[in-house]
């Protein structure tokens, strides 16, 4: 893996998602990726992810983790899973949460029907993207426990990405740790020490919508020729 860069905390907040892709942006130009393609975590990555396939000329598309929720606390994730099958799991949690194995086959195959759901409405019949040869750029709005980032790092791995570089606005210094773990290179502009919630280091942090995913992929698609 290579050392995790060492970046400058920017402002303690972003303005918008669009803010903070723009300060991404600026970072990924210095870091000489080569051909690349941005993978985006809907739906506020997307947004994130718009600004840097703009800046770049680079295609976009999306990958689409799903948690895996704590039984009878939905609100809680012990893992994540992705499309292809590919799983973080947080085995001591899990086991704090009693997970049993029919329990965890079933959240799984539950979450893998919802992402092909999603890809649909997202992607239509459109082919996945070839990431042979090039560096996967994965972005999301933030990062929290980073169990989606990681189960989407590892399935980046499989579709034999040259390089898994991941960049976000901001995460918590143990999440980021563990990303960096996974990743060959993760770029996060704010590692604050104590951290509630991604919202908090926005000034407008609304909620995007499908359309706004929708139309950012369109205008990348319509851009690189993908039909």
């Amino acid at each position: 893996m290579h050392a995790p860069d060492d970046v400058r905390e920017p402002a303690t907040r972003f303005q918008d998602r669009r803010d903070a892709g723009e300060q991404l942006a600026r970072r990924l130009a210095v870091l000489g990726l080569g051909p690349a393609t941005v993978l985006a975590i809907p739906r506020g990555g997307v947004v994130v992810a718009d600004v840097i396939v703009q800046a770049f000329g680079w295609p976009l598309d999306v990958v689409l983790p799903r948690k895996l929720r704590a039984p009878r606390n939905p609100e809680l994730a012990f893992g994540a899973v992705t499309g292809d099958g590919t799983v973080f799991l947080d085995a001591r949690l899990a086991r704090t949460l009693h997970v049993t194995d029919d329990y965890l086959r079933e959240e799984i195959a539950g979450q893998i029907a919802e992402i092909s759901r999603r890809r649909t409405a997202y992607r239509g019949t459109r082919p996945e993207p070839d990431l042979r040869s090039r560096t996967a750029v994965l972005v999301d709005d933030g990062l929290a426990t980073g169990a989606t980032a990681i189960a989407s790092v590892r399935m980046l791995r499989h579709l034999l990405a040259r390089e898994v570089a991941v960049a976000i606005p901001v995460g918590p210094p143990e999440a980021v740790r563990r990303l960096e773990a996974e990743a060959d290179r993760v770029i996060c502009l704010l590692r604050p020490p104590e951290f509630t919630a991604v919202g908090e280091f926005y000034e407008d942090f609304r909620q995007t919508d499908d359309d706004e995913v929708v139309a950012c992929l369109t205008r990348s698609w319509r851009r690189t020729g993908v039909v």
